[in-house]
């Protein structure tokens, strides 16, 4: 999973992780719909979800764009990178505390809650580690380690990741969100909801742990 493709794949597979965890939103979508009367509400409570988690990709990974201009420090980046992302795992899993003032933002701010979801879940922090290993300062030649050239590259790294990553979240969330209002309806959530706290802050622990290794020198 080190590997270009293997990266990749895991923008992937982290989107569409996300897109199917009820914690990220499209129960919400599935509620809009209902409430409204109307399926073009679903797709419009869904295009907001997908705009708040986009934003919060780039809020995150932005800055670390920047920093890997550091060529000096850029194992230390990814090695603090690590370290965080496991940080606010095992925080997640010891204290399980669902962050009250999300509960107050109104329905009809379904973006800005997404963006804050994202956030205060370390949804985008996730991506951090996967982000800096694609970026491979190391193998760049001399060329191309020209600050305005790096910052470019960089930049449309970025926006590329973010795009993939909430494109397959948004697919996946959205898929079930559709099957759930149309076929499965509101008894499919009473039988397989459960709690994917501890999923959640297993898997940023073992995304952490995986960045963490392979900044490690060989």
């Amino acid at each position: 999973m080190t590997t270009t493709a293997g990266l990749w794949l895991a923008v992937v597979l982290s989107g569409l992780y996300h897109g199917l965890n009820p914690g990220m939103g499209w129960p919400l979508a599935v509620s809009s719909a209902l409430m409204e009367q109307r399926p073009r509400a679903l797709y419009g409570a869904l295009g907001a979800l997908a705009i708040g988690h986009f934003l919060a990709m780039l809020v995150i990974l932005l800055p670390f764009s920047l920093m890997t201009l550091l060529l000096d420090y850029e194992r230390q980046l990814r090695l603090g990178a690590g370290v965080i992302v496991v940080a606010l795992g095992l925080w997640l899993l010891i204290t399980r505390k669902h962050p009250r003032f999300l509960s107050r933002i109104p329905p009809t701010q379904l973006a800005l809650w997404s963006f804050l979801v994202a956030l205060v879940h370390g949804a985008a922090l996730m991506l951090v580690p996967i982000y800096l290993g694609l970026c491979r300062i190391e193998e760049l030649d001399a060329g191309h380690r020209a600050a305005a050239d790096l910052m470019g590259r960089n930049m449309l790294l970025t926006l590329g990741v973010a795009v993939v990553h909430t494109a397959a979240m948004i697919i996946a969330g959205g898929g079930l969100a559709v099957a759930v209002y149309r076929w499965l309806g509101l008894q499919f959530l009473s039988r397989t909801w459960f709690d994917l706290e501890a999923i959640w802050a297993l898997s940023l622990i073992l995304v952490g742990g995986i960045g963490i290794y392979t900044a490690l020198p060989i």
